[in-house]
């Protein structure tokens, strides 16, 4: 994943890109693999950073949706645990077994919730996790110790999956382009052309020169999540708005709050949501929150009443409450939700399925879904390309396509892990040059190599890109990240070429960013 080499490519390129993908989240880059992996000539464009806005930003969970089932979307469940099945399959490395716990405060939510979930794993079939089991009061507290015990009844394990988004994002494009994908970051879709009312090529700027493009494409898929309203304005600039954005927010604590490998999952909020506490990577994600935005952005901020809210449920069932101080890093993403018929339907209410729609001039757009669910999103919306833009009928073979990185059964307690077979080649790295092999972050475990290597092979361009999503540091402690911005820096600009003055920046520019995700 050589950025320079890429744009080489699309410059001395004289033959039509068959495919041309618009946005490099989850659904974008799953749709890449299924155009590349089809034989068809396929270039992602990105108008930041892979995977910069909703897909770095999720609960960290592969799941069927325990919720969906509530409300009766068969459909979508069975898909959803289809695809969970194969998404740890697939990537090994990333996608671990995560088991939860649902604490119950009265009499009947144990039978109740036993009974559901047990219909959850039998929908499932070969491709389940684990047996949902009711817990007595006593087994309950001995794998979750800091639940209130007070008036707990007793508890119900379900089995679910947990994996890290944007690393997984980055191994998705890396998969891609060994498949003869083109992907570029910080290359921004500003316009599109017509010939005859049809869609043929799309305008594009290059962030990080200025330079402008015109690309032409047999087809166009408009895959910009909680944006792709603004895309299909350039196309169709009288056309309605086909998503309705939702926020969600994360707190992150330490691991004090729930010492175990169990996840906590409370079923009802104030509010109708679910609630969850998931270990990841020794700390623990709490969230989500569902408040409808007017407009999508891409860094999102968190709104104070959904910082006390998380604070205040989680606090209701933890022995030792959560406060503002103990949040190590709060962040925010937007859900791209398909926007319904009928006016006033509330957000978390609005189906989670994805949707496509074809305009008039044959830009196909995507939108919906949930990153559980990208591979089947993908394999979808590449038959309605190929079919709007007369290229071959290939058939899907990503099913059984493994994620670049992949390692099956790696070491959890491996800070490096997520690496998956990349781990050895990092190391090897660390060992070849000097001062690589030493710790950038001794807290958070990050090597000095893992920078060099998100450089040279990830297409790390900022000091965000490899805090925020080539490492988790800014979810994680975003204090810590701050303290490690400035060797971050160096080492970027002495391998991108850069001077001090870049560093200067890039550094303000990640301290800016990083008090947003510092509670006060």
């Amino acid at each position: 994943m050589d950025r320079d080499k890429m744009l080489r490519e699309v410059k001395s390129s004289k033959q039509k890109w068959d495919v041309i993908i618009v946005g490099g989240g989850a659904s974008g880059l799953g749709a890449a693999i299924e155009s590349s992996t089809r034989g068809y000539k396929t270039l992602l464009l990105e108008q930041d950073d892979f995977a910069k806005g909703t897909s770095s930003r999720s609960t960290k969970l592969v799941h069927g949706g325990v919720r969906y089932l509530a409300q009766g979307n068969i459909s979508l469940v069975l898909e959803a645990l289809r695809e969970r099945g194969l998404l740890k399959k697939n990537a090994p490395h990333l996608v671990k077994d995560q088991s939860f716990i649902i604490p119950n405060y009265n009499w009947w939510g144990t039978p109740y919730y036993t009974l559901g979930l047990t219909l959850y794993d039998l929908m499932a079939g070969k491709l389940g996790y684990g047996r949902s089991l009711p817990f007595s009061k006593k087994r309950t507290l001995k794998h979750i110790p800091t639940l209130k015990s007070e008036k707990l009844s007793g508890g119900v394990v379900y089995h679910d999956g947990q994996f890290d988004d944007s690393r997984l994002a980055i191994n998705m494009c890396q998969t891609f382009v060994e498949n003869g994908g083109v992907a570029i970051n910080y290359m921004k879709v500003t316009g599109v052309v017509k010939n005859n009312g049809k869609i043929t090529a799309v305008k594009a700027t290059d962030l990080e020169n200025n330079e402008s493009y015109t690309i032409e494409g047999k087809a166009i898929l408009n895959a910009t999540g909680v944006f792709v309203d603004k895309i299909i304005k350039m196309d169709e600039p009288n056309a309605k708005d086909i998503v309705r954005v939702s926020q969600g927010v994360h707190l992150v604590l330490d691991k004090e709050f729930v010492p175990s490998d169990y996840a906590v999952m409370i079923p009802k909020t104030s509010d109708g949501r679910v609630l969850f506490a998931v270990p990841w990577h020794n700390k623990v994600v709490v969230g989500t929150t569902d408040v409808h935005k007017d407009k999508a952005e891409l860094e999102p901020k968190a709104l104070e009443e959904e910082v006390d809210f998380i604070l205040e449920t989680a606090g209701r069932f933890l022995e030792k409450p959560p406060k503002r101080s103990d949040v190590k890093s709060v962040f925010a993403g937007l859900r791209p939700l398909a926007a319904p018929t009928q006016d006033g339907a509330k957000t978390k209410e609005i189906s989670r399925g994805h949707k496509i729609v074809v305009s008039e001039s044959g830009m196909v757009t995507l939108t919906g879904g949930k990153w559980t669910t990208y591979r089947q999103m993908a394999e979808d919306v590449m038959n309605t390309v190929a079919k709007t833009a007369g290229l071959e009928q290939k058939k899907s073979v990503t099913r059984n396509l493994q994620i670049h990185g992949y390692k099956e059964n790696p070491d959890l307690s491996n800070p490096m892990y997520f690496y998956g077979s990349d781990e050895e080649k990092i190391l090897d790295l660390a060992k070849q040059e000097d001062g690589l092999n030493e710790y950038l972050s001794g807290e958070l475990k990050v090597l000095n190599a893992q920078v060099v290597w998100a450089v040279r092979n990830e297409m790390a361009r900022t000091v965000e890109d490899f805090l925020s999503r080539r490492t988790r540091a800014l979810l994680l402690d975003a204090r810590e990240s701050v303290r490690m911005a400035p060797k971050v820096a160096e080492l970027m600009a002495k391998e991108l070429g850069y001077d001090k003055q870049w560093e200067d920046d890039q550094v303000k520019k990640f301290n800016d960013l990083a008090a947003q995700y510092i509670l006060k």
